[in-house]
């Protein structure tokens, strides 16, 4: 009997293990599961953003939290009434076509998604003061955890306060899609739809 066993293993087909459940998600700081559609928090020292579970989430969205830890927030704003123009943004001399402003404790600083990551470039401080001055959604962004997503296109210049996973979101396209110098069409067809998303998320900064 052991023979014949051991005879069919070789003109059997095997049959193949069963599939193991996908481990779920956790919470990078109780590591308990975050579920669906979990929240983020920033890690302000290390400048990193964290999976959450709702109970993490909720205890860094206090105001009274304080620390290094931060929700990240989930509105979108833009501010129709009081768009950017060409000239406005060629006043700040960032010569790439989307990039996103982030404020932290040493200022202002400005970053575009290239297929290296997220790509620290230089900032014209002076015209940026001068330009949150008469447009108060750039001077709206929470710290380190908001931040002020602009793309330039021939004809417009679109702007809108996001949370800053969402940033990071458009990073991650970048460096998955783009091929070649220009990045290519999907690059292209990839990043329009992102905005487009943003775009419908986002409400009137004017209406409060």
């Amino acid at each position: 009997m052991s023979g014949h066993t051991g005879l069919r293993r070789f003109v059997e087909p095997e049959k193949p293990a069963p599939a193991r459940a996908p481990e779920p998600e956790r919470c990078q700081l109780c590591t308990e599961p975050t579920g669906p559609g979990h929240g983020h928090i920033v890690d302000t020292e290390r400048r990193a953003i964290l999976c959450a579970c709702r109970g993490c989430f909720l205890l860094f969205s206090s105001p009274e939290a304080g620390g290094r830890f931060r929700a990240v927030p989930d509105r979108y704003l833009h501010d129709p009434g009081r768009p950017l123009t060409s000239a406005e943004w060629d006043g700040l001399g960032i010569p790439v076509g989307a990039v996103f402003l982030l404020r932290g404790d040493e200022g202002v600083a400005a970053f575009y998604p290239s297929p290296a990551g997220a790509t620290e470039c230089l900032l014209n401080l002076d015209a940026w003061a001068e330009l949150a001055a008469t447009h108060p959604l750039l001077a709206a962004a929470r710290p380190e955890i908001e931040a002020i997503l602009v793309r330039r296109t021939d004809t417009t210049v679109d702007t809108f306060l996001v949370p800053i996973d969402v940033c990071y979101r458009l990073v991650g396209l970048v460096r998955v899609y783009w091929k070649g110098f220009d990045g290519g069409q999907e690059a292209r067809e990839q990043v329009d739809r992102f905005f487009g998303d943003v775009r419908e998320k986002s409400r009137d900064f004017g209406l409060g």
